[in-house]
């Protein structure tokens, strides 16, 4: 079974035997959870601040894994740097837009740590990492790279124990988007002075 027909069937299955609260047909008002999962993909590809190359990829997790990147992770905030283009930042007013040139090539510094670049490689692996390496990585927080082994063997900024609560579909989609957007090299802007 291919993974979009798996996520459209988990989802009728919820809707039809109301195997979650609220999706229960008449639970709400007019929730309708296929169609708002629909509006979610279509989001995600409204939102994508960089050109998406689908080739070889499923859509629909492409779209959804948008939605989650750009619209709920806020992966941006660390992995981008700066955020927002010039003259783009929301938090001074102006219209949001995000820096394309270095959408998520890391380069964010927190103390010791630096954030990664999360672009698919020449292999075409979105920040080197196979798909098992990159559930690993968003669920229990492997630092396959091995940075700080004097600290931790673990990721320490990366907010990989909430992330990690995520289903596999939706880790599977934040891949499968991150497989679409342009490979760039690492982001290593001057250290804040």
């Amino acid at each position: 079974m291919t993974s979009r027909r798996f996520i459209v069937c988990v989802v009728l299955g919820l809707v039809a035997g109301g195997g979650a609260v609220g999706l229960r047909a008449g639970a709400g008002d007019d929730f309708d959870a296929v169609k708002d999962f629909n509006d979610r993909v279509v989001e995600g590809f409204n939102i994508a601040p960089v050109p998406l190359d689908l080739r070889g990829l499923d859509p629909t997790l492409v779209g959804w894994g948008s939605y989650i990147v750009n619209a709920q992770g806020g992966c941006n905030d660390c992995h981008t740097v700066p955020s927002y283009a010039p003259g783009g930042d929301p938090f001074s007013g102006e219209r949001e837009r995000v820096n394309a040139d270095q959408y998520l090539a890391g380069g964010g510094v927190f103390g010791p740590f630096t954030s990664r670049n999360l672009t698919p490689r020449a292999n075409g692996l979105p920040a080197n990492l196979t798909w098992n390496e990159f559930r690993k990585t968003m669920r229990k927080g492997t630092d396959f790279k091995e940075r700080h082994p004097e600290i931790s063997p673990l990721l320490q900024v990366m907010p990989w124990p909430v992330y990690g609560k995520m289903s596999n579909a939706e880790l599977r989609a934040i891949y499968e988007f991150l497989k679409a957007i342009p490979s760039l090299p690492t982001n290593n802007p001057a250290p804040v002075q």
